[in-house]
């Protein structure tokens, strides 16, 4: 019996030695599960984002009876804007996200839209390190924006990745600064891939649909795979919807980073075409299911879409597998694309669905003059005493002259673009140059008239 005893004392005795010689490495086992992947990528990212403070300067008409209420003024609403009324200047501040793509020189990428009429840019980083920046070059067709942190040298950056070969469902990793929570980590998977998103500017097309949460101050933050790759810039939010946010994708990033450092801007591209919307019987005679696409209705000799074998009567129904809607899609998908880059075309080309590959070419603003001539008949210079663009000429009988427009007419407004500069001029005519009626917004002496070109 004392020898039963004695030897199971002896086994209890051996557990405890095994117990406490095995314990501690199970808990460093359980720290080493517990640094997933995704803890890895966020490990090492975390310090290549920072935060963006955008200060601009406003002004607004003030209320003469301010100085009598305390805790806001009533009539302050009626008085905001007012014409002729007192106006005053304020600090207004906003803030965003961006992600360091080269350390050595300082160079962070992020939203335009973050950064628009910003009078004073400053970054922080995860250490709390504050930085002025200046901006090196911006797009706001395609929402992105290059970064020159002033003295910063031997940075964090983040590790390019291709959005080439993202897999729908695969898990992503979001990093931004959402309501001023700096460097929240939100993850998801892939929900989907070339979305497209419509706003009062447009559409943006190709975007990467996400389920990680992207709330306002995540724009321009990075949208990371499992491996802790820039796949995507975050860019904007389903406002009417939980769960579903989109990033841009970074190969399309990296080819607007290349023309922002090199010019600070990006070169409008087009395909050497004219074009016109579909009714209900031209889809019948072409045999469409449904009245959708853009009916090629000229070709400009030289350009591309000679080059590759298009005609007028053909239909292009898709870009880069994107259908095409109409004319104002045809015109916002080729927005998104770059020089360099080629895009697919699916064309109804002499009764057979083909696919047409078709390099398009950037346009000089010259160039953009003669065709803006040609077709509106109209040429400008910039107004010397205010923001708009002057008539400086109109083409005899040109639709600019049927509508009845004389040099010194002023032109303020073409669509929803404000023309403040000769670059907005030529801008706005890209992006209507396919459309029958363009709304103008045009200053005669003291008269503001709205009016439409039928071009």
């Amino acid at each position: 019996m004392n020898l039963v005893i004695r030897n199971i004392s002896q086994f209890f005795c051996v557990l405890v030695v095994l117990a406490v010689s095995v314990l501690p490495a199970l808990s460093a086992g359980s720290d080493d599960l517990r640094i997933t992947p995704v803890v890895r990528a966020v490990q090492n990212t975390s310090a290549a984002v920072v935060n963006i403070t955008v200060t601009r300067i406003v002004e607004r008409g003030v209320s003469p009876f301010a100085q009598l209420f305390r805790g806001g003024d009533p009539f302050d609403q009626f008085f905001d804007g007012g014409s002729g009324m007192q106006k005053r200047k304020f600090r207004s501040t906003s803030t965003g996200s961006g992600v360091i793509i080269n350390g050595s020189k300082g160079l962070v990428l992020t939203n335009a839209h973050v950064l628009a009429g910003g009078s004073e840019i400053k970054v922080r980083m995860i250490n709390g390190e504050d930085f002025e920046a200046e901006i090196i070059g911006s797009d706001a067709d395609f929402d992105l924006a290059v970064l020159k942190i002033k003295g910063a040298r031997g940075l964090p950056q983040v590790k390019m990745g291709d959005s080439s070969d993202i897999y729908i469902g695969e898990t992503v990793i979001a990093i931004g600064n959402p309501f001023g929570y700096t460097h929240t980590v939100t993850t998801g998977v892939v929900s989907a891939l070339k979305r497209t998103v419509k706003s009062n500017d447009g559409s943006f097309t190709d975007f990467i649909q996400t389920d990680a949460a992207i709330n306002p101050g995540n724009s321009g933050g990075p949208l990371l795979n499992i491996m802790g790759e820039l796949i995507g810039i975050n860019t904007a939010m389903q406002a009417r919807a939980e769960g579903i946010g989109f990033a841009i994708p970074i190969n399309r990033a990296k080819r607007v980073v290349r023309e922002l450092l090199a010019s600070g801007k990006v070169s409008p591209v087009w395909l050497g075409l004219s074009g016109q919307d579909l009714d209900q019987s031209s889809a019948n005679y072409f045999g469409l299911p449904r009245v959708s696409g853009l009916l090629v209705s000229d070709i400009y000799r030289g350009m591309p879409a000679e080059k590759a074998g298009l005609a007028p009567g053909d239909v292009i129904l898709s870009m880069n597998g994107i259908e095409i809607e109409d004319k104002d899609g045809y015109v916002s998908i080729l927005r998104s694309q770059t020089r360099g880059s080629d895009v697919v075309l699916e064309v109804l080309h002499r009764n057979k669905k083909i696919k047409i590959k078709v390099r398009p070419e950037s346009l000089q603003p010259q160039q953009v003059k003669n065709f803006t001539w040609s077709k509106w008949g109209i040429a400008v210079e910039k107004d010397s005493r205010g923001r708009a663009m002057l008539v400086s000429d109109v083409k005899p009988n040109s639709p600019a002259a049927k509508l009845g427009l004389k040099p010194g007419d002023k032109i303020h407004q073409i669509g929803n673009r404000q023309i403040n500069s000769q670059q907005d001029f030529l801008d706005s005519f890209l992006r209507y140059r396919l459309n029958g009626n363009v709304l103008m917004k045009i200053q005669r002496g003291r008269n503001y008239y709205h009016v439409k070109l039928n071009s």
